[in-house]
């Protein structure tokens, strides 16, 4: 499912699961721990996470065949997506995420969460959660925050229409969009340029740059009833019509209006 490669102190992960649109699942992910363990070891100073060349889909995001049952919200530390964010962030390297073909649902997650993005001048991104009624964890929806305005998050969450990333790099989501037949040239010679920097001082501020982002204040109160208002979503009849329709190739006949505990 993935493809892996070591050259220049550079690390680059292909994924290779075209028969499902590069759509992550848990052993996918498993495979994408593995690498990353392995680009330790060998001392990677820098990472590209890249779809084949020519792909029309980056990744389709979660593999909606391992999306929980109705009325079962799982915990954040084993949803398979959460641990590929993790692991993407943790990483001591920079990870520069190189984006060809569109970018569905939580892999938007999954690029956000990288530390560089260089895009083709034709690649997309929708966020598509609300299209099959799938709520969205607190975590999920920091690296949105994180990674664009407030405003701009809402419009990608609540649409779910595609946004060009001419559209997102003039609003600082996207570090760079380039015309496609230039995108692996540009993307490397990022790559080569952070790695013959300092590796520990690059590690250093990556850490410290990550647990700023995520200082925010929250009371307890508030942390239980966002968590606790996944569970309105995973209980409904709607997120099993969501996945029926997805699966049936049709669109969704939803009947359900939220009434907040």
């Amino acid at each position: 499912m993935l493809l892996l490669a070591i050259a220049d102190n550079i690390g680059t992960i292909t994924l290779d699961r075209d028969h499902r649109r590069n759509a992550f699942c848990e052993e996918m992910v498993q495979g994408f721990t593995a690498a990353l363990e392995s680009f330790r070891s060998a001392g990677v100073r820098c990472v590209v996470l890249r779809a084949k060349p020519g792909s029309t889909v980056w990744s389709a995001g979660h593999d909606i065949d391992e999306l929980p049952a109705a009325g079962l919200d799982p915990l954040a530390w084993r949803d398979p997506m959460r641990k590929l964010i993790r692991e993407i962030e943790l990483f001591p390297a920079p990870v520069i995420a190189m984006i060809e073909g569109s970018v569905w649902g939580g892999a938007c997650e999954t690029v956000f969460a990288c530390d560089l993005i260089v895009a083709a001048s034709d690649a997309t991104f929708a966020a598509t959660p609300a299209r099959l009624n799938v709520p969205y964890n607190v975590g999920g929806l920091l690296t949105f925050l994180n990674a664009a305005p407030l405003n701009i998050a809402k419009e990608m969450l609540f649409t779910a229409d595609p946004l060009s990333v001419e559209r997102l790099c003039s609003l600082g989501v996207i570090n760079k969009v380039v015309d496609k037949a230039e995108l692996e040239a540009v993307t490397f010679a990022m790559a080569h340029r952070i790695a013959a920097n300092a590796p520990l001082s690059i590690a250093v501020m990556k850490e410290q740059l990550r647990i700023l982002a995520g200082a925010h204040t929250m009371s307890p109160e508030d942390f239980e009833r966002i968590q606790g208002l996944r569970r309105v979503v995973y209980n409904s009849q709607d997120y099993a019509e969501g996945i029926r329709a997805f699966k049936e190739k049709r669109k969704p006949n939803f009947k359900q209006f939220p009434k907040f505990p």
